[in-house]
């Protein structure tokens, strides 16, 4: 299995994991570009937003709603903080699973990169 996210979800490669259900794993990043920078990781592997299907309308639903509760729960949520997903290379993806960025916890500028 040569996808990081994939031998992160099957306990291959250890992360330090902040939310986990049947669907989704969270876990920091280990290249933090904020005070909070977590991920948010479907554990079925879907390797861009491109190959996204109907059938994962939820999925990705869930994602979200999972990124909005951690960014909550950490004291985030009303000063604010941006939930990110990047497509392909000159998007910022390195990855190629798709994963939902949450970053708070300092100004962040627009436009980003």
């Amino acid at each position: 299995m040569d996808c990081l996210f994939c031998r992160i979800v099957s306990g291959e490669v250890p992360a330090t994991k902040v939310f986990e259900n049947e669907r989704l794993i969270a876990f920091n990043d280990i290249n933090p570009a904020a005070p909070l920078h977590l991920l948010v990781v479907p554990r079925e592997h879907v390797a861009t937003l491109n190959a996204l299907e109907s059938r994962h309308d939820a999925l990705v639903g869930e994602m979200t709603r999972v990124a909005a509760m951690l960014a909550e729960e950490r004291g985030y949520a009303e000063r604010g903080y941006r939930a990110v997903l990047n497509c392909n290379s000159d998007a910022g993806q390195t990855v190629f699973h798709i994963h939902l960025h949450v970053l708070a916890g300092r100004r962040l500028g627009w436009p980003p990169g």
